[in-house]
């Protein structure tokens, strides 16, 4: 029997099939179509990494968080399969009364949430047949998420000497004019890196990694600069936690394992990352008592 109240983990999305790059990045400009160089680059990352573990992921953790809760977890993306529209439709058809939506991007709950209502608006004949929509805060700094990333840094960094080696906590730029136009973004991410290096007991360089390829003004400092600036103060090792990140995906897996990893050591420094918190159990308490707030 349909459950009445579902948790809505939602996301960005992945492809599993490289052959589905080119509408991938058509949907994520916003119905652009991407050049046959930036198509060639990301199939070439994609490829390079096998597959992208996000979908995979995300299941997991919705799976997780449905036993720990005691009701239906679905997941949708915005950008590829399980599209919002559909998972919308799905909801609407099975007589779901109640929708806690609960994004995967903690610094962009609001963006999340405003386009799974809007489908949800589009896919119900009638408000009267729409479900009740519960919306989770902005909670990159919750506190139990503050400090299943603490614990996750401290697992690396306790490995190393301090006093060679400089952490770096990252997030994915977006592009200076979304911030101008009143995004909370970045305000919400460094508010929460901020938050993390006092649980942590240290200092820490906040850099923006990812940026786009479209050019025009993207937020800063770069990732690259940040660890060129590591290498020119002097110290042996750099740490990067990509605490914008509560999954890993090609932003992990490629652009740090791979571009900033061959970047420190052609810079002479020794690199370790810390794992993004995938489903973690640290994670699932943090998401689990993030989804009781907005339910209670």
């Amino acid at each position: 029997m349909p459950s009445s109240r579902v948790l809505l983990l939602v996301g960005h999305g992945t492809i599993s099939n490289v052959d589905d790059i080119p509408e991938f990045l058509r949907r994520i400009r916003r119905g652009r179509p991407a050049s046959a160089e930036l198509v060639e680059e990301i199939r070439r990352r994609y490829t390079h990494i096998g597959r992208s573990p996000l979908l995979d992921t995300t299941n997991a953790v919705a799976a997780a968080l449905a036993g720990r809760l005691g009701f239906d977890a679905r997941v949708a993306m915005r950008f590829w399969h399980p599209f919002i529209e559909d998972v919308a439709r799905e909801l609407v058809r099975d007589g779901v009364r109640e929708v806690c939506i609960l994004p995967v991007a903690p610094f962009s709950v609001s963006v999340y949430a405003d386009v799974v209502a809007e489908a949800i608006a589009r896919a119900s004949e009638s408000p009267d047949v729409a479900p009740r929509l519960l919306r989770v805060p902005p909670f990159g700094s919750h506190p139990a998420l503050i400090s299943a990333h603490a614990e996750n840094i401290r697992r690396v960094l306790s490995k190393y000497d301090r006093e060679h080696t400089e952490l770096v906590l990252s997030a994915h730029s977006l592009p200076t004019r979304v911030i101008a136009a009143g995004d909370d973004y970045q305000r919400e991410f460094e508010a929460s890196a901020h938050l993390v290096e006092a649980a942590l007991g240290v200092t820490a360089r906040i850099a923006y990694q990812s940026q786009g390829a479209d050019g025009g003004d993207w937020l800063g400092p770069r990732l690259d600069d940040t660890i060129r600036a590591v290498s020119d103060a002097g110290k042996k090792r750099v740490v990067v936690a990509p605490v914008g990140f509560l999954a890993d995906h090609v932003e992990t897996l490629y652009d740090l394992d791979v571009e900033a990893a061959e970047q420190a050591r052609s810079l002479g420094l020794q690199f370790d990352r810390v794992p993004a918190l995938n489903d973690a159990p640290l994670l699932l308490d943090a998401l689990e008592a993030v989804a009781r707030n907005a339910l209670a």
